[in-house]
């Protein structure tokens, strides 16, 4: 039953037994293992069916990132039924979208001691059967990502020398099984109550904190209401997960949860590096490598990419990464920008931090401190702010003009080509890499507020030492890499010094109530509860204490379905607590 919160009397208590808030991937997934259980479930979406901007706009941060730049939080999730799976982009099949899937490796749940910060409550193996599973429910491929078993004539792995660089195999599913499909699954199951339109603006606590003894619901129409549930359920994204818990602050100071100030620490995502460019040694070099364009075989669509080997990151100390690489042809190696400027301009400009600095202070309508100062150093340096300007449109960040090519992460198909050859001369390499755990790096809570009147969340965000020096080490070695495999040769393009970090975000949002079993390192526990709250659970990646370089999306399935175990077993515990006292009585 699917039920508009805007509908919902002003003042009315609905009661359940699980209250899931957020009904992206997660919150779909997690409703689904529990449809047909003897217990009532309530799915609450902040959006409705399809994209509205007033919805959306709650979303929104307080004010520009403080740090480097970061785009804006309503530009990076969805507030509407299906959450981020509406703005999957992935060419896949006619007509519809899909997104990449992959496992995290196993050396990204464990503890490095070159890593601060680093190691999960499990292992890989532990989550193992829990991925087979999230397989099914993303309706994607086997689990099974062994190179040999996706190899096929036209598309064969790169032959890497030694143990420093291998070819890992991304699979794809669809996306609109979350808003179509499992929507009219949910409407179906007897014990799951959907609402749409109701935004959860505070998590209602005993004088302890230590039990949400309610949901405060608002609306953009102006009513509010409360769900009351034995257990609740974040799901909404590491923002809003954050925020809401920070926002919850009644009985506990600093928001719930928050007893050790770790909630929205620990934030990361998966910048995107353009590397350079791949010049092949002849033109047959672009036909041998069908493997690495997206592609169906036996019923899945996968693509390979080549990635630093688990011993590589550990004898090196490196972070994860992995590269892709895109034809490209002849007019894309003479970018005039490219040629005024080899090196780029810093993506840490002085004049960019001084232009940030003005234009906060503008928005607020004050003078900052030092204006003058600042204003000089924004004059001396105008030709970082321009170039800077361009670097946040270029083609990562919007489409590549057709003119350079069509293809990207979002379309393949270049292997098809007529005449491969001739339409191309060169490859553009990109890279996903992983953001180290960085305690300073935060979601915090403004001092401005949305039409709900809740505090909007707060980024304090940057690319630190060991994420630029992993990148830089990670680039060098893929170059000498593709050389003695004889696929050609890597022209790198730097940013003055720096990687050309092209975008800050994926929309991979990590990090932020990450697990740990002592609650002075985390906010959740190996069965993501939060520490110090009795009936309080999270679904997502927030949870993650590292991130790897694979598309979150597969793991957070895997850990919603985990999570529907734990919660089928806690409500059985609780039933016969209920019978054992009824038998007394």
């Amino acid at each position: 039953m699917m039920i508009d919160a805007r509908q919902v009397p002003d003042g009315e208590v609905i009661t359940t037994e699980v209250c899931v808030i957020g009904a992206g991937p997660a919150g779909i997934i997690l409703a689904r293992e529990l449809a047909g259980q003897d217990f009532r479930v309530c799915l609450l979406e902040a959006g409705g069916l399809q994209p509205e901007p007033d919805i959306q706009l709650l979303a929104a941060s307080a004010d520009e990132a403080i740090g480097d730049f970061y785009p804006n939080f309503q530009y990076l999730h969805q507030r509407q039924f299906g959450g981020a799976s509406n703005i999957w982009g992935i060419q896949y099949g006619k007509d519809r979208n899909g997104v990449r899937y992959l496992p995290l490796d196993a050396i990204d749940f464990e503890k490095r001691d070159w890593m601060p910060h680093s190691g999960w409550a499990f292992c890989r193996s532990h989550l193992d059967p829990y991925y087979q599973r999230a397989h099914v429910a993303c309706q994607t491929g086997p689990y099974d990502y062994n190179v040999t078993t996706w190899e096929r004539e036209n598309a064969r792995q790169i032959p890497f020398q030694g143990d420093r660089v291998k070819t890992q195999m991304f699979q794809f599913g669809p996306s609109d099984i979350f808003r179509d499909e499992y929507r009219h699954q949910l409407e179906q199951a007897q014990n799951i109550q959907t609402l749409t339109y109701g935004t959860a603006v505070e998590l209602e606590t005993d004088q302890l904190a230590q039990t949400v003894t309610q949901v405060r619901v608002a609306t953009l129409k102006g009513n509010q209401f409360h769900i009351a549930a034995k257990l609740v359920v974040l799901a909404m994204g590491a923002v809003e997960n954050v925020r809401l818990l920070l926002l919850s602050d009644h009985h506990q100071q600093g928001g719930l949860g928050n007893q050790y100030d770790n909630v929205g620490r620990y934030f990361m995502d998966h910048p995107l590096i353009r590397s350079g460019l791949l010049l092949p040694q002849n033109s047959s070099g672009f036909k041998a490598l069908g493997l690495y364009d997206a592609h169906w075989t036996n019923g899945t669509m996968v693509i390979g990419k080549p990635v630093l080997t688990e011993q590589c990151r550990q004898e090196q100390q490196l972070l994860g990464i992995n590269a892709a690489i895109f034809p490209r042809p002849a007019l894309f190696r003479m970018n005039l920008l490219r040629m005024l400027f080899p090196d780029g301009k810093a993506y840490r400009s002085e004049a960019v931090e001084a232009t940030k600095v003005l234009l906060n202070a503008f928005k607020k309508r004050r003078l900052p401190d030092n204006a003058l100062r600042q204003t000089t150093t924004c004059l001396k340096g105008i030709d970082d702010i321009l170039y800077y300007q361009w670097r946040k449109r270029d083609s990562w960040g919007n489409k590549p003009p057709t003119y350079l090519s069509k293809y990207g992460f979002d379309v393949s198909g270049w292997i098809n080509e007529i005449n491969l050859e001739k339409s191309f001369n060169c490859f553009e390499v990109v890279h996903i890499t992983e953001q180290a755990p960085d305690p300073n790096n935060r979601i915090m809570l403004g001092q401005a507020c949305d039409r709900l009147g809740a505090r909007k969340p707060q980024l304090y965000w940057r690319w630190n030492d060991i994420d630029i020096r992993s990148v830089q080490r990670a680039q060098q070695i893929f170059a000498e890499e593709f050389a003695k495999a004889g696929i050609g040769t890597m022209k790198l393009e730097g940013d003055k010094g720096l990687p050309h970090l092209s975008l800050a975000s994926l929309h991979h949002h990590m990090g932020g109530t990450r697990m740990n079993d002592d609650p002075r390192q985390g906010v959740v526990d190996a069965n993501c509860k939060v520490h110090g709250v009795s009936n309080l659970f999270i679904a997502s990646s927030s949870v993650f204490p590292t991130g790897g370089y694979a598309n979150p999306t597969l793991t957070i399935a895997a850990l919603a379905i985990r999570l529907a175990d734990h919660i089928k077993i806690e409500m059985q515990a609780t039933n016969l607590e209920v019978l054992s006292l009824s038998s007394k009585e």
